[in-house]
């Protein structure tokens, strides 16, 4: 049975003011939630209805390897930045965390070090989630970053930093300022996964690299609280199953 579902749309660049858009939503949608809509006008149920059975079939197997139901209860995603790697976790109610899927990220700007500015061109690095979808990204489809964070912004304040930037992506296509391009097929799978499963159940883990395998390497100039930031993603990863 479809259910009326509304859908949030985000204000997103200077002046871009979007309306509230209501569509209706089948079972699958997971819960309402907002979504950037800046190139065109189409809906997560447009997408869903054009991607869904397709990239359900290509999730299968891997959920099915895992031993997971499709759509799960939660998901973590994993961006590694020096193994240029985004792995997918997910699990059901009464399950502990399993990869699902390790995906290639085509492209990321910047090194390792946590973004700070805008126009540094850094991917960041932190606990984040999922604020919004957007159906109508200029990269194909999209899934928006929550940086700058609390903890990104009470830093920054402490430093007399400004303009932090934003609009970091998880997105399609395979060019990349300070987000993670996908490629197309990619950002299908990984936006319609979000739709399903409902993006207030997501967590994102952004890293330097893999602390499970490999130690940062020392750098003179990195702020001394990176360490303790470094520290909170080593013990998110810790709770993960290794690869």
């Amino acid at each position: 049975m479809k259910k009326l579902l509304p859908i949030i749309a985000a204000a997103v660049g200077l002046s871009t003011i979007v309306g509230i858009v209501a569509s209706l939503a089948p079972e699958s949608i997971n819960q309402s939630f907002p979504v950037q809509n800046i190139q065109g006008k189409a809906t997560v149920f447009d997408r869903l209805t054009q991607y869904g059975q397709q990239t359900e079939a290509r999730w299968q197997p891997f959920f099915a390897a895992a031993g997971i139901a499709y759509p799960p209860s939660k998901i973590v995603l994993v961006g590694l930045k020096r193994e240029k790697k985004l792995e997918v976790y997910a699990a059901n109610n009464g399950q502990t965390m399993r990869l699902v899927r390790s995906l290639p990220i085509l492209a990321a700007s910047g090194k390792i070090g946590p973004k700070l500015r805008y126009g540094d061109y850094q991917v960041p690095e932190g606990i984040y989630h999922i604020e919004s979808l957007n159906p109508n990204s200029a990269f194909h489809l999209s899934l928006r970053v929550s940086y700058p964070n609390e903890q990104d912004r009470a830093q920054a304040e402490i430093e007399g930093r400004t303009n932090l930037g934003g609009d970091i992506m998880i997105h399609g296509s395979n060019v990349s300022v300070g987000c993670l391009a996908m490629g197309d097929e990619a950002a299908e799978d990984l936006f319609i996964l979000a739709a399903q499963t409902g993006i207030e159940k997501m967590q994102v883990l952004l890293c330097p690299l893999d602390f499970r395998t490999n130690r940062i390497p020392s750098d003179p100039n990195r702020p001394h609280w990176v360490r303790a930031r470094y520290t909170q993603l080593k013990t998110a990863l810790k709770q993960l199953p290794s690869t």
